[in-house]
């Protein structure tokens, strides 16, 4: 598919400063033939949090003749979260207070924003409101507003209740009292929800409202949509038609653009983007330092990666787990003299119940690589420990030839033991390295105990096998032995070593 806009660090500025541009006729976003989105296979790169990012659009401010309800709110808020297990209690203490929740509608907007944290608890103060019985002279003062419904949308969709967002948006739009911001609390939750489907026809639907035009808020939904599809035509095509239509990108865009850039390993567009940020009004924030780490780590520039992380060094070690372990993966990877070290400094900051598997494996395989016989194996242990298996051939074929370059053939019988009592993956390899090294020390006793130990697992004695054994048995002078290593090769049509017939 041809490229419909590039994002430069030219027509960046252009898009955002150069207003007096016009066009009157914007180009749409491309529409997709099919009639679903196709989901992509996605990296394990995470883009901004969808639902704080996009749908922090319902700021009303209590009213300067009310603030001085603001400390009962706060103290009302703190009531319901010490009963929120309690339906009806929440019910009574909303009752107890619907003259304090129902004055105004900024107040009870105050009270939906406080419990911005506990959805459920939201969505059951929000229906509180909704379902009661009001008289008609009360009906215009006490009927939800559109600012309400859209925070009762986005708690629905943070629940996964889709069905609920959408009846609350059909139950606004019944009432009058749909705005932009309900149709993008509706977008985010189906974003949230992976819905992207969903999402981008209710954004071809709003384009035609003639009421609630696209914000930038919207746009910057349907930028994530397409980057986390890894549509990028299709998200450069929506940033152009932002500047198209004189709505100024605010940092959360040029986040997703990075986010999008990322997704798909574009990383000079997501180095254009961020530099963009740098040079204008528009600054970076915690979320875009955050994005460049993850992008620099998977880039492998370790000298940018350090360099943005310099500057939120304190933020990330306090509350970035996933970030420190991006940072390692970096490490592991690379070719860094110091790579142990600069590892091990950020593991001392991942609490113990941050442990993830995969990293675990990946550290096995670090130490495996540097010969660090003890290291590897307090990494293995821990992986026994929680119940870790390893099934990835290579990893194990790296264990193994850590301990035969360092000549640990007890400790190599230990953790064949174990392996194969923990459901590890079980290949050649661990049997075939102490052959090697038994036949070497001609110890054939117990290169026959490892033969008895194929057997039990029902193990076959492959080409490579046989070949091992031969030229232990050869280096020995076990005669007798060797032609009968000689006849299974010949039984199995294996190739005999040039060496076993001298002329």
């Amino acid at each position: 598919m041809k490229r419909v806009w590039r994002f430069t660090s030219e027509a960046a500025q252009a898009s955002r400063f150069n207003q007096t541009r016009h066009q009157s006729n914007p180009k749409s976003i491309p529409i997709l033939h099919t009639a679903k989105f196709t989901q992509r296979r996605t990296t394990t790169l995470r883009q901004p949090s969808i639902v704080l990012d996009l749908v922090s659009m319902f700021k009303v401010s209590i009213p300067p003749y009310e603030r001085h309800l603001i400390d009962g709110i706060a103290i009302l808020k703190n009531k319901l979260l010490c009963e929120a297990s309690d339906s009806v209690r929440v019910a009574t203490i909303l009752e107890d207070n619907s003259e304090l929740l129902l004055r105004s509608h900024p107040v009870f907007l105050e009270l939906l924003n406080l419990l911005n944290s506990n959805p459920s608890l939201l969505l059951e103060v929000f229906n509180w409101r909704r379902k009661r019985h009001v008289s008609e002279i009360d009906a215009c003062r006490n009927s939800m507003n559109a600012h309400e419904y859209s925070k009762g949308i986005k708690a629905a969709g943070r629940l996964k209740n889709i069905d609920l967002a959408v009846k609350l948006f059909r139950e606004a739009e019944k009432k009058g009292v749909k705005i932009t911001g309900t149709y993008n609390a509706l977008m985010g939750a189906f974003m949230f929800n992976g819905l992207a489907d969903k999402c981008h026809s209710l954004f071809l639907d709003m384009k035609k409202d003639p009421v609630c035009p696209p914000s930038v808020v919207t746009y910057n939904i349907v930028i994530s949509v397409f980057g986390r599809l890894m549509l990028i035509d299709h998200m450069e095509a929506a940033f152009k038609e932002m500047a198209e239509l004189r709505l100024s990108p605010n940092v959360s865009t040029y986040n997703y653009l990075i986010g999008g850039y990322i997704s798909t390993w574009m990383w000079d567009d997501m180095e254009k983007v961020y530099q963009v940020l740098k040079s204008g009004p528009v600054v970076p924030n915690m979320k875009t330092y955050l994005l460049m780490i993850r992008g620099y780590a998977h880039l492998g520039n370790l000298e940018k990666m350090e360099e943005i992380y310099s500057l939120v060094r304190d933020h990330v070690n306090e509350n970035e787990m996933a970030i420190l372990r991006v940072m390692i993966c970096a490490y592991c990877k690379s070719s860094d003299a110091d790579r142990i070290n600069k590892v091990e400094a950020l593991l001392k900051l991942i609490p113990e119940e941050e442990y993830r598997p995969w990293l675990n494996v990946l550290l096995i395989k670090l130490y495996a690589r540097e010969n660090l016989l003890e290291k590897m194996e307090t990494a293995i242990n821990e992986a026994f420990e929680h119940k870790t298996a390893v099934t990835t051939a290579s990893i194990i074929k790296c264990i193994v030839t850590a301990y035969f370059r360092l000549n640990a053939i007890e400790h190599l019988e230990i953790f064949t033991r174990r392996s194969v009592f923990a459901g590890w993956r079980i290949c050649h390899s661990l049997y075939h390295c102490k052959l090697v090294m038994y036949g070497s020390q001609k110890d054939l006793r117990k290169m026959q105990n490892v033969l008895e130990e194929m057997d039990d697992i029902n193990m076959n004695r492959n080409k490579r096998t046989l070949l091992i054994m031969y030229k232990a048995y050869w280096n020995s002078g076990q005669k007798s032995m060797v032609l009968k290593i000689l006849g299974q090769m010949f039984k199995h049509g294996y190739t005999v070593p040039n060496d076993a017939f001298p002329s």
